[in-house]
């Protein structure tokens, strides 16, 4: 038993930042195997946004170990903390959400989870169950048990208040509602990312305020998103969405930057540091590995596979893109120019700006549009589809010449 109790230690801590207190959380998992009783782990997700991303499969792998080792999960859906709103990491009071909004993203959230955990281990809660129960006088023995001093040690509470911005009340109230989340499901063990480590602690205070067992804390990593800055999240529009298709996924994870490899391959997959230099000797090959991965976790093995094959017969197994020209390609003649006025004999080589033939050719409205195109990164051309990055390039002609602008439209220009 010995033995099965520190292969669990060893695999739940992998991928922790902190576990608070570390000596309690062995001593929990060894009386837990003693007395045959699963622990109760709870991990909390505000249905602020209608979808899942990569930084919630976080928390969702390391909920499914706990479900490995027999033990039962509390998904618990904060439909009335997400009407409150989450102040964690705000410079600015959250705008609270509406019931309907709430409920349309909380049931994406039921469907979304299920590839992850195991439904016969999971129990989904809602903590409007008891929140809309509460009398007022439970809501202010509530307030109670916490001091304005203790709120205020928060550090995003303390800059606000320092800088003189506006912190509402309501604010206050959303840790001790989360708290209160702990006392109402008894939670033996509360997940989060490390972030949420002030909330989770006064989750452990408040239990023994209401004559409970005080929960262990475990904090995860937050996942840097695709900008390789800051942490995944819709609001920043650098996220990978758990409901995007097999293809998506899988295309987004090999945008990363290599220097983030590690990160994902140690939160996001089975994959152990030690093997981890092995790994990047062959960066290129290593980042399909993780992307097949991830994307068979959340669709199946099949998904994975034939995404990383759609991928590489777009973009060659070189990781390089290929021009493949659709057969109703639209062709661009250019029309002579006029010698007088380019100064220029005919028949010899002349340069003409891209800009020009994109706007003559009905590519863009304007010379303007077209400049905005050329800057966004948009027009590669050739079979190399080459990123022209000048909006002063020209093309020589006589000369053929191939381009891909954007994701679906192509052009063919001859003179």
């Amino acid at each position: 038993m010995e033995k099965e109790v520190n292969e669990e230690l060893e695999m739940l801590q992998r991928g922790t930042v902190e576990i608070i207190p570390k000596e309690e959380f062995s001593f929990k998992l060894r009386e837990s195997q003693k007395n045959k009783t699963p622990l109760k782990i709870k991990a909390g997700f505000d249905p602020t946004a209608p979808d899942l991303h990569l930084g919630h499969l976080v928390l969702l792998r390391k909920l499914r170990q706990f479900q490995e080792c027999g033990h039962e999960v509390s998904f618990l859906i904060g439909d009335f903390t997400a009407m409150v709103g989450d102040p964690s990491g705000r410079s600015e009071t959250r705008i609270p959400l509406s019931q309907s909004e709430v409920e349309k993203n909380a049931k994406t959230y039921q469907e979304q989870v299920f590839p992850i955990l195991d439904p016969k281990r999971t129990k989904v809660c809602f903590n409007s169950s008891w929140c809309r129960k509460m009398k007022f006088e439970d809501v202010l023995k509530l307030t109670s048990h916490y001091t304005v001093a203790r709120l205020l040690e928060r550090d995003d509470f303390q800059k606000r208040f320092h800088k003189g911005e506006k912190i509402s009340l309501i604010e206050f109230l959303y840790p001790l509602i989360q708290g209160y989340d702990s006392v109402a499901l008894q939670a033996d063990i509360e997940i989060g990312g490390n972030d949420q480590k002030f909330n989770l602690l006064v989750g452990r205070e408040l239990q023994t305020r209401y004559s409970l067992p005080p929960q262990i804390i475990l904090t995860l990593p937050l996942l840097r998103g695709l900008d390789g800055n800051r942490k995944m999240s819709k609001s920043y529009q650098n996220h990978i969405g758990i409901a995007e298709s097999p293809y998506i996924i899988f295309a987004k994870i090999m945008s990363i930057a290599d220097e983030m490899m590690p990160e994902y391959f140690t939160l996001l997959t089975g994959i152990e540091e030690k093997q981890l230099e092995s790994f990047m000797k062959d960066p290129f090959e290593s980042k399909k590995f993780l992307a097949s991965s991830i994307t068979e976790q959340i669709h199946g093995k099949d998904a994975g596979k034939e995404a990383r094959k759609s991928w590489e017969k777009e973009k060659g197994k070189s990781g390089r893109e290929r021009l493949i020209l659709p057969p109703d390609t639209p062709i661009y003649r250019v029309k002579s120019l006029d010698p007088k006025e380019k100064n220029i004999a005919p028949k010899i080589r002349q340069k003409i700006p891209l800009v020009k033939l994109f706007t003559e050719a009905g590519m863009t409205k304007s010379k303007s549009d077209a400049r905005r195109l050329i800057e966004s990164r948009s027009v590669k051309m050739g079979t190399k589809l080459e990123v022209i990055q000048d909006n002063n390039y020209c093309l020589t002609f006589p000369g053929e010449y191939f381009f891909k602008i954007g994701k679906k439209r192509h052009l063919k220009i001859m003179g």
